[in-house]
């Protein structure tokens, strides 16, 4: 399967596809964390993707999360692109697209998700809400779960200037049950 994993730097859902033999792909702005001749470093609007089987998205989330929500007035242009940008992402060539996000103003602008999942549906004992917009492919289903001492791992990161990085990179555990799952969808 061709997979391409749009706004990703961090290389792990790439490699969750690769390790299972799939032709998988990296696309971001950014350089990614586990070099591999498999990332592209590129706006994902300029990559054909009339080849591409899977298409799974993480559109930064600066303009449209709610915990963001403080900073959107005078902001309006940006969440406007940002909205935008997804709404390019879900318009894509490909017949099976996911779109990750945190909650926000996505539910609105788009409509609801198909799928909120946790981490700790997937052997990560943390909450983190992560909102799926699911176009030919099926809601993703718990693999190994973990009941036992959730915490709330993005509201405890530290400050500094990579935060968001940390705050943002999917675990995984979650890059596991996409490959698994959706790789025979």
């Amino acid at each position: 399967m061709r997979v391409m994993v749009a706004c990703e730097f961090s290389g792990i859902v790439r490699d969750a596809f690769r390790t299972r033999g799939h032709d998988a792909w990296s696309c971001d702005l950014l350089p990614t964390e586990r070099p591999s001749p498999q990332h592209l470093e590129a706006d994902i609007r300029s990559v054909p993707l009339d080849t591409v089987d899977l298409l799974i998205a993480h559109p930064p989330c600066r303009y449209l999360t709610l915990s963001g929500a403080r900073w959107w007035k005078g902001r309006e242009r940006e969440q406007e692109d940002a909205v935008a940008f997804v709404e390019w992402l879900l318009a894509a060539p490909v017949r099976r697209i996911a779109i990750e996000n945190p909650r926000g103003i996505l539910s609105t602008a788009i409509g609801p998700p198909t799928q909120v999942v946790h981490p700790w549906w997937f052997g990560h004992p943390e909450t983190k809400a992560t909102c799926l917009w699911l176009k030919g492919l099926p809601p993703l289903r718990p693999s190994v779960l973990t009941l036992d001492a959730r915490t709330g791992r993005v509201h405890r990161e530290a400050p500094g200037p990579d935060r968001w990085k940390r705050r943002s990179r999917t675990l995984v555990g979650l890059a596991d049950a996409m490959a698994e799952q959706w790789a025979v969808a």
